[in-house]
């Protein structure tokens, strides 16, 4: 548009030099009805020029993206200006041809009628001041300020140009269509962090967004790229229980030990995970019975490959299937997340009849428990090699790009094996203590009571203290053992316990 406007200033310029070498015998006298018609129309060709050079940077900078951003969240005025000049926009290169043409036509024409007006270097100077002002300068720099509003004010205007230099500019427009193709400002994904973060109030430009409202949107941005693999706790690391070993003291005391609400089972070896054990299951198991890991209900746990992005590990995660799943170094292409389950070689039957019900259940709950046969092995993974546990909390963790540290977290980053410095110790509270200690090995104090309900009593508000020299009140030999059997009863019930 400069160059068409530097063009025009120089035909202007070239028109009066060679009119100075023309008689002005067929100039037009001063005063007469003829003169005030040409001073009209070269008054409305500046004006018009101004026009067509303000819509021009008006409208063309406004992109379809961020109108339809207008439409949806502006205010109610910038709405209805987004709404009028949308239509508009949308054929950018027909407009652009449109508005320089007009404007073209307009400052080609002004020197027509300044020429019989004034003497040739009189019109020069006034052509040349009125077109550089009232043509250039303040039309760009209303419409620099308000390009929305005067573009949704001249918009009749503009629709007019278009019908009239419809046969010019609607075919250059399909030219540059097909030679430049349409620009749509979209943002790529690392263009649309850095949009973020500039508007952060950290950036220092006036932007509302805080901290973490920054860190989260471009954590969410990020998690397409990061794949499980990235936010996985290793096998190594991971906390795990054997299908073979006994639910008794010691082991009742390292599930306590590890704070975990879901436990991966494995059968063998730790990386073949063959489904996963609710610790709120164990309640009802009594440690002194030392109860068999197998006889108590094992859910399912999905099969997720060592590559599958993180918004599709989440997706799997919302069908409540399991918060909780193995990771799988694939052996060939990845395959769709599946579900690790034991099977029983010498029930064929029986699995052909249970096996149904159980595929309609898996995707809507992860109470689907696996049948655990002592005479059979569970198969391990078809995919790959289980090279690690990811949870929901993991996913999070990435979303917010900030380590989630609970009350039993022994790290801060498990692969940076990054300590827990504030975190209270669960090993040295006074009821893990009491929940360690196994009969038959010395200890400081002796318990009438079952340990476990115990520590959940004291959770609910209760305080009971130990028997002081193994010897219990009279009046408590019998009233604590019905405590604890209430206690028993309620457990399912906490809100119950607590009243």
């Amino acid at each position: 548009m400069q160059l068409i406007n530097g063009v025009a200033l120089l035909r202007i310029l070239y028109t009066k030099a060679a009119a100075a070498t023309v008689s002005t015998s067929t100039g037009v006298e001063f005063g007469t009805f003829l003169w005030y018609s040409y001073a009209g129309i070269s008054c409305f060709l500046v004006v018009f020029a101004g026009i067509c050079s303000g819509l021009t940077l008006a409208l063309m900078p406004l992109g379809q993206v961020e109108l339809e951003v207008l439409r949806r969240s502006g205010s109610p005025s910038e709405k209805k200006q987004a709404v009028a000049i949308l239509p508009v926009v949308q054929k950018q290169h027909q407009l652009l041809v449109t508005l320089l043409l007009c404007n073209a036509v307009a400052m080609e024409a002004l020197p027509l009628y300044l020429d019989k007006m004034f003497n040739p270097f009189v019109a020069i100077i006034m052509s040349v001041t009125f077109v550089l002002i009232f043509g250039e300068v303040i039309p760009q720099a209303i419409c620099a300020r308000y390009g929305l509003a005067m573009g949704a004010n001249f918009i009749w205007l503009v629709q007019v140009m278009l019908v009239i230099c419809y046969p010019i500019s609607y075919p250059i427009g399909k030219l540059l269509d097909w030679a430049l193709g349409h620009s749509e400002p979209l943002f790529r994904r690392d263009q649309l962090k850095a949009f973020v973060s500039i508007h952060g109030e950290e950036a220092g430009k006036g932007g509302e967004l805080t901290h973490d409202e920054t860190t989260i949107i471009s954590g969410a941005l990020d998690l397409t790229k990061k794949i499980a693999e990235e936010a996985m706790t290793p096998i190594e690391s991971t906390f795990s229980l054997d299908l073979d070993s006994n639910l008794d003291w010691e082991a009742i005391s390292r599930i306590m030990a590890s704070g975990h609400s879901r436990i991966p089972v494995y059968h063998g070896r730790p990386r073949n995970i063959i489904g996963v054990l609710l610790v709120k299951s164990l309640l009802t198991v009594r440690p002194e019975t030392a109860t068999p890991v197998s006889n108590v209900s094992i859910r399912r746990i999905p099969c997720v490959p060592a590559d599958m992005p993180l918004y599709d590990i989440l997706n799997e995660f919302q069908k409540g299937s399991s918060h909780m799943a193995a990771v799988v170094k694939s052996k060939g292409t990845r395959t769709k997340p599946s579900f690790v389950e034991a099977r029983n070689e010498n029930s064929n039957m029986d699995s052909s009849l249970i096996s149904p019900l159980l595929s309609n259940r898996v995707d809507k709950t992860d109470s689907v428990a696996i049948d655990i046969y002592l005479d059979s092995t569970p198969s391990e993974s078809e995919d790959g090699e289980v090279v690690g546990i990811i949870t929901l909390e993991d996913v999070f963790e990435e979303l917010l790009q900030e380590e989630i540290v609970d009350e039993t977290d022994e790290f801060v980053d498990v692969h940076k094996r990054i300590r827990v410095m504030a975190a209270a110790s669960l090993v040295q509270s006074p009821s893990f203590r009491r929940i360690a200690m196994q009969k038959g090995v010395v200890t400081e104090r002796q318990f009438h009571a079952d340990d476990l309900l115990l520590s959940v009593l004291e959770a609910h508000g209760f305080e009971l203290q130990p028997y002081e020299n193994d010897r219990a009140p009279p009046h408590d030999v019998e009233a604590r053992p019905l405590l604890l059997e209430v206690a028993r009863t309620l457990l399912p019930y906490p809100e119950l316990l607590s009243s």
